[in-house]
């Protein structure tokens, strides 16, 4: 473990903490290579500015770091660029230590703050973009960048060396004591993975807040986890852009709405029920319905798809009361991206009961998607009636699309007697 700071500029230090045995991050996140929680230390010549702190378990080592380069009587600022517990650990010492500190942090932070200190009677000042704190010859910028990924985040920059303290954007989860990444070893899959996993659902949010950072003139990028980024910084805010890019922009014309049907058939019941929702769903000009068979295949591969698109429909047989596997699996894969107002609908054959379409249903809006047009379950072969009601379902959903019908949402009432 790194038992001193590293100084990354003349007068600015890492004064972070590394943690090589972390394996699980939040519950979802796995680390095969630890993490790190850092932190920053700014002097300027008439203040000092400390940039988030680490957790709890590691503000011992936070201090020391912070003691070799600083006075606490010296800290004129405490920078929060994301309140979750691994940047804010040491937050309550700090102030307690560094009782000449002004406390920093984003306007949507403040709820969240009197939160995690358990007080009303808190000192600080929040910020927005654009607004300044001056050290001495050195200028702290603020970036309001709320969602990435929390409603709290900010980026913090410092103008006289072009250094985006960025918060947990660019960041990841990948522990290497020699910290930059011109030194570190290839991270370039936790890059990734901690992109997919943490900034994805909020990608339109990714894209405003690269809006205010890729203007800036940028020598090191210096986030809250993983490699400081001084070699081609730039390329990481490149990357960032190109994930956040819409996936789909070449597939379907920009007028056109998509429709996305997912389906699994025992016996071929509800894949014809499939076929004729895509065929109702066609008949609206502007809409591209697409019929995907989960039988024996991978659910990952069409998570891109459907957070491109505009209306999700499922359709699955009821076996043992509930739906089949394959379709709670692909509906546990959105968790990682945002399909919140998107359309979805539900359908499909049953033997006895039949549950499956209600339960898929309540899923969609636990999901907060919206679900216009009641679902169609058909008892074991469809006849030609149900597979009306089927290509009905599909014709409805594709003018909720186009705005020729009214927007509608199914009340509990109806679903009462369904």
């Amino acid at each position: 473990m790194t038992d001193s700071p590293v100084a990354i500029a003349p007068g600015v230090h890492w004064i972070g903490a590394l943690d090589p045995q972390l394996r699980i991050f939040d519950v979802i996140l796995k680390t095969a290579n630890g993490t790190t929680y850092n932190a920053y230390c700014v002097r300027g010549e008439t203040g000092v500015a400390i940039i988030d702190t680490v957790k709890a378990e590691f503000a011992d080592t936070f201090f020391e770091h912070l003691e070799q380069v600083a006075r606490y009587d010296e800290i004129t600022a405490i920078v929060l660029n994301h309140l979750e517990p691994d940047h804010t650990g040491a937050l309550p010492e700090l102030m307690r230590r560094a009782p000449n500190a002004r406390l920093y942090i984003s306007v949507k932070a403040q709820t969240m703050l009197k939160g995690l200190l358990k007080s009303e009677d808190l000192e600080y000042t929040p910020v927005n973009t654009g607004d300044t704190v001056d050290l001495g010859g050195r200028t702290l910028t603020f970036l309001n960048t709320p969602f990435l990924h929390w409603p709290d985040t900010q980026c913090t920059y410092l103008n006289e060396e072009a250094m985006l303290f960025s918060g947990d954007v660019f960041g990841c989860h990948f522990c290497d004591s020699r910290l930059f990444n011109d030194r570190v070893g290839d991270f370039r899959f936790s890059f990734e993975y901690y992109y997919q996993h943490i900034m994805r659902p909020f990608r339109e949010h990714v894209r405003a807040g690269l809006d205010l950072i890729e203007p800036l003139e940028l020598s090191l990028i210096a986030p809250a986890h993983g490699p400081i980024l001084r070699d081609a910084p730039r390329s990481y805010v490149q990357r960032y852009r190109q994930l956040a890019a819409p996936l789909l922009h070449n597939e379907a014309a920009d007028r056109a709405k998509t429709l996305l049907i997912f389906y699994i058939s025992s016996y071929g019941n509800t894949a014809r029920m499939a076929l004729a929702v895509r065929d109702g769903a066609e008949e609206v000009e502007g809409v591209r319905a697409s019929l995907y068979d989960l039988q024996g295949g991978e659910v990952a591969p069409f998570v891109d798809l459907i957070e491109e698109a505009d209306c999700i429909v499922f359709g699955s047989p009821t076996i043992n009361g509930d739906a089949v596997k394959p379709i709670w699996d692909l509906l546990s894969s959105l968790a990682v991206v945002n399909i919140k107002d998107k359309l979805g609908a539900a359908f499909g054959s049953y033997g006895w009961t039949g549950e499956a379409v209600a339960m898929v249903e309540d899923r969609l809006r636990g999901l907060k998607l919206r679900v216009p047009v009641r679902g169609v379950k058909a008892k074991l072969i469809p006849n030609e009636a149900e597979l009306a009601q089927c290509w009905m379902l599909g014709h409805q959903l594709a003018e909720h699309l186009t705005g020729r019908n009214a927007r509608r949402v199914i009340d509990m009432s109806e679903l009462l007697n369904v």
